[in-house]
């Protein structure tokens, strides 16, 4: 897609991030190559955290692990980011947002690297943990630049091509990243390269990245002098607490707690091998329909949250939503608890379940910017994807691995795929009510900022 023409009537914004304001909205000029870009700082994680996930078999009996392992290890590297993330956002916003992905997401890589050599469960979930503690800047981070890229008509289609394109590389290369269990400590050159490609990557962000600023998309700030956009939205403790009071932002947050779908990727290969009796090879072939279903559903997502936010701004976003928590579980059932003998039925029912569990970026991401002001939405973001989700995530990780040992994990998807995602979908029937009147609040708010830069 192509930026807006520059209207020479409209007033502009003459940084970085170039922001044409227009009655529609604002533009930022480049914003799709940026996006591009904030996709494959995002794409490193996804690809060190793949890579463990998907040769977990082999790794399990290289340093002879027990399927509890992969669960501490997932949740050692969620949980460190609880700590981590509000670390990095703190730094980004004191100096440089974009300096801190450079540093944290792309020289990081050094650890990856370290991590291949690692030769026993201790060094690997050590070096894996300080990974992860660099890598937990990416999310918040990129999710809130997206949103000084994008205005609120074009978030969804942004935030769901980002998580779409992120999803599908990763699908492609877990695929690939399949085929190191049939060489002998393939799983450690796996890691060294993928951390020698992060500090490669940092050399792109350097280069190329450009920080739009806070608000630059927002119709209201968009010809102001940066300063003044600045000026009128100081961050005080004040302010962080109340996000807690934003009705919408409290029940997404309580809906990251029932989303049991983070499991699915995680264990999908060990649970094919061990349930199914597949091979790690063929199970890991499973991360590419998941990962094209999942691309397929956040462009679906993305294109869903436009039209819905535009044909009913006040139930289309949370409807959309709710029907995707049960779609998955629908999915997830007939994916996960009936043996089809070949892999092809399996892979059918994983990419229907990548699509439902798509949908979600381009919907939940949007929903949070849309309710919180420019200025916190990376504070938002830290709490909703490295805290609430990464405790979730920690949770659900340990709890399948333990509960796998015990009654398998047949019965552990049964609960966390379909019957708590049930739950997640009648859960987010409240979200009906407050959704359209934190959305007015906070176009209230932009309007009383720029009436005071103005004055």
């Amino acid at each position: 897609m192509a930026d807006l023409a520059r209207d020479p009537a409209r007033p502009s914004e003459d940084t970085k991030g170039t922001a044409v304001q227009g009655a529609e909205g604002a533009v930022v000029q480049g914003r799709w190559r940026q996006l591009s870009l904030l996709g494959g700082t995002m794409l490193i994680d996804s690809a060190e955290s793949g890579l463990i996930t998907g040769l977990f078999p082999v790794i399990r009996q290289s340093l002879g692990l027990s399927l509890g392992a992969l669960g501490v290890l997932g949740a050692a590297g969620k949980l460190i980011g609880v700590v981590t993330a509000p670390l990095w956002i703190w730094a980004a916003h004191r100096w440089s947002r974009k300096g801190i992905l450079i540093i944290a997401t792309s020289l990081w890589g050094v650890w990856g690297v370290a991590a291949g050599f690692a030769q026993n469960f201790t060094q690997l979930l050590v070096l894996t943990t300080v990974l992860a503690a660099g890598y937990a800047a990416a999310q918040p981070l990129v999710t809130e630049i997206v949103g000084d890229l994008f205005d609120s008509r074009s978030r969804g289609r942004a935030v769901g091509l980002l998580y779409g394109a992120v999803a599908l590389t990763s699908a492609l290369l877990a695929a690939l990243k399949g085929q190191l269990a049939g060489f002998e400590d393939g799983w450690r050159w796996g890691l060294c390269t993928i951390g020698g490609f992060n500090m490669l990557f940092g050399l792109l962000l350097w280069r190329y990245l450009r920080d739009p600023g806070q608000g630059a998309a927002e119709p209201q700030l968009a010809d102001l002098d940066p300063k003044a956009r600045r000026a009128t939205a100081k961050v005080t403790r004040t302010q962080i607490a109340d996000l807690l009071k934003i009705r919408t932002f409290r029940i997404l947050l309580a809906s990251r707690l029932l989303s049991g779908h983070m499991v699915a990727s995680a264990f999908s290969v060990v649970f094919l091998v061990d349930v199914y009796g597949f091979t790690t090879q063929t199970a890991s072939a499973i991360l590419l329909p998941l990962g094209i279903g999942f691309f397929a559903g956040t462009l679906l997502g993305g294109l869903a949250a436009d039209w819905a936010a535009t044909r009913s701004p006040r139930h289309g976003l949370p409807a959309v939503l709710q029907a995707a928590q049960i779609a998955f579980a629908v999915a997830a059932y007939f994916g996960t608890q009936f043996d089809y003998g070949s892999l092809a039925l399996f892979a059918l029912f994983f990419a229907l379940m990548g699509i439902a569990q798509g949908v979600n970026p381009g919907i939940n991401r949007p929903m949070v910017m849309a309710v919180t002001p420019p200025e916190l939405r990376g504070a938002a973001f830290t709490v909703y994807v490295s805290i609430v989700e990464a405790v979730a995530w920690a949770v659900f990780s340990l709890g399948a691995g333990y509960l796998g040992d015990i009654i398998g994990l047949r019965a552990v998807f049964l609960w966390l795929l379909v019957i708590l995602m049930l739950v997640n979908g009648a859960f987010l029937t409240l979200l009906y009510r407050p959704y359209a009147d934190d959305v007015r609040r906070a176009q209230e708010e932009l309007d009383r900022r720029r009436a005071t830069a103005l004055s």
